[in-house]
């Protein structure tokens, strides 16, 4: 392993030869580091944390610390991130709560960019971007290939669908439909397909045209979810993706951003 002689790393921490550590950085007990993570200066592990392959984390970042949450009191959870993550300058990653069933989970291939915050309990897919000062508050899950804009809020216990572009400065406490382009620019809402992010993960023209679709009956036709989804069934509609998007609304437990 590679350690700048300042980096102070707690003796019980299980940390791969081809990891690299900054000046500055503290790694505690109940780390572990995979193959060829790159950790700089100023950063700071706790444990239970663990990390999977070709992490790189930047300056100031805090990784596995206690939540926020005031009715934690120090029992053991824990932090679990996958490989290929980009982690930037002061993002802030906390560790579950035994009510929160005891772990946050982040995937792979993830781009969380400075300021990001993820509290407790949050369960993030794979590639998926978050752009500057977004912040998500306990049990957020968000799924694969979404995109959180800079200063996005997101409340607690609240669903982002896969694919789903979030504009920024969107304050959010319903569930965001994957697929959906959402923006706070007017009261928050749906402005249709999120076609340029559906194109570049290589949907087809047919299955865009069918969620455009989807979303003109759910956010522009007048009837209420439940008429509207009756509709979206009754049409027959051929893409597996629309049939995803009806599965989604019909499990939220906070109703969905139309």
């Amino acid at each position: 392993m590679k350690a700048h002689p300042t980096a102070i790393i707690h003796p019980q921490a299980q940390i791969a030869a081809s990891v690299t550590v900054g000046p500055y950085s503290i790694i505690g007990e109940s780390v572990e580091l995979g193959e060829d993570c790159e950790v700089s200066s100023h950063v700071v592990i706790e444990g239970p944390t663990r990390l999977g392959k070709r992490n790189r984390i930047f300056p100031y970042a805090a990784i596995g610390l206690a939540c926020q949450d005031l009715k934690y009191h120090g029992e053991p959870t824990r932090l679990e991130i996958g490989d290929d993550n980009v982690i930037r300058e002061f993002v802030t990653l906390h560790r579950g709560t035994v009510d929160g069933g005891g772990v946050t989970r982040i995937g792979n291939h993830n781009f969380l960019m400075a300021y990001v915050h993820i509290a407790h309990d949050c369960h993030l897919g794979d590639h998926i971007i978050m752009a500057n000062g977004a912040s998500l508050a306990g049990h957020v899950e968000i799924g694969d290939h979404a995109i959180v804009g800079a200063f996005c809020g997101i409340h607690q216990f609240c669903r982002l669908g896969a694919y789903s572009f979030l504009g920024s400065y969107s304050v959010i406490n319903k569930d965001i439909l994957p697929y959906s382009k959402t923006s706070a620019e007017r009261p928050v809402g749906v402005y249709g397909a999120n076609r340029v992010g559906l194109e570049r993960r290589g949907l087809t023209s047919e299955d865009i045209d069918e969620l455009q679709a989807a979303f003109r009956l759910l956010s522009r036709s007048k009837l209420n979810t439940t008429q509207a989804l009756e509709v979206l069934e009754a049409r027959g509609f051929q893409s597996p993706h629309v049939r995803a998007l009806v599965d989604f609304i019909k499990t939220s437990q906070r109703g969905v951003v139309k």
